[in-house]
């Protein structure tokens, strides 16, 4: 049952953090917020999202705001680095706002650059983790298939733990995985999940080794453990470039699972030059527990008149879309 809509504005903060370094071609990214019986959650589907598929998203802010979780089976989770596309140069400086982290995903496959760049932003980041570190590369399905047997080719030389979604259907990430298998590389499937009518589709075409979960696009933690249990595959969970308060609710899930065999996508807190309460990882890890936002927090990053109202508009629509289903 939905809460009241009164009851969700009556909270509602927008805030808008800013960025070290532009990412998924944002230098701010921007999130409502608003407090429930169970604590604090996050509605922050990105901007281009159609009204439809951000209600999940809502589905997911509400579900951790007014329910009780799943008991956690963890108290800190590990975490991951995360690297933008950015020139290898500026890798080292990067890797240094996430303390402790023995793992990094690498942005790579940017538009407008080539695999040259990929391939010298990866050995950067080798070269600053050691032999010891664990890298995973993230094209977010911008590559063909022969693109990406090339470019999982050019990569191996440095040891990948996986490749995260490097073509955009299912039909290819099973191509991809056939052709790519003798070398040891696992593929990861992110976009054929979370942005699926069918988020098991890919478990059953056998076109992933691994499957990336975010809480928030797949209606919150309760769905996400189904889906998991599900589709049988090893997991790791990631945000979706989260406040820290969407962050608690990832660390949530990933208490909840039963094995956690994988560096999680949720130190992204070091992404930005502020954030609603402090999430950074310490020592490779954050907390799983709740998180609630520091008022001066909230004063300080508080977004802009015209971009709160539009926030609040489309929380109110989309409230209507689930008040509808």
């Amino acid at each position: 049952m939905l809460p009241p809509l009164a009851d969700l504005l009556g909270s509602a903060r927008v805030v808008s953090l800013p960025m070290h370094t532009r990412f998924r071609g944002v230098d701010t990214r921007e999130a409502l917020l608003f407090e429930g019986p169970e604590g604090w959650a996050e509605f922050s589907p990105f901007v281009e999202y159609d009204d439809a598929e951000a209600a999940t998203w809502l589905t997911a802010a509400i579900d951790f705001a007014w329910n009780e979780q799943p008991a956690p089976l963890r108290d800190r989770i590990g975490v991951n680095a995360t690297v933008p596309a950015i020139d290898a140069a500026r890798v080292a400086d990067v890797l240094a706002r996430f303390a402790g982290c023995r793992t990094a995903k690498v942005k790579v496959a940017e538009p407008g650059q080539t695999l040259a760049d990929d391939v010298a932003r990866v050995r950067a980041v080798r070269e600053a983790m050691g032999p010891e570190g664990r890298i995973r590369v993230d094209a977010n399905g911008f590559w063909n298939v022969d693109e990406a047997e090339h470019a999982v080719h050019a990569l191996t030389e440095f040891d990948l733990e996986y490749v995260e979604q490097p073509c955009a259907t299912v039909p290819e990430l099973a191509e991809l995985r056939a052709r790519v298998k003798y070398m040891g590389i696992p593929v990861a499937a992110d976009e054929s999940v979370r942005k699926s009518s069918d988020p098991l589709a890919v478990a059953r075409a056998k076109a992933a080794d691994l499957l990336v979960i975010k809480a928030q696009p797949l209606g919150g933690i309760t769905h996400a453990l189904q889906i998991i249990t599900a589709a049988g595959l090893p997991v790791v969970v990631s945000s979706a470039l989260d406040t820290a308060i969407g962050l608690s609710q990832g660390a949530a899930l990933a208490a909840a699972l039963p094995s956690l065999d994988y560096d999680c996508g949720l130190g992204t807190s070091s992404l930005f030059l502020d954030d609603v309460a402090d999430l950074r990882p310490v020592d490779g890890s954050i907390p799983a527990a709740r998180v609630t936002p520091d008022a001066a927090a909230l004063t300080r990053l508080a977004a802009a008149d015209d971009r709160r109202d539009w926030w609040l508009e489309r929380l109110t629509r989309c409230y209507a879309v689930l008040d509808a289903r």
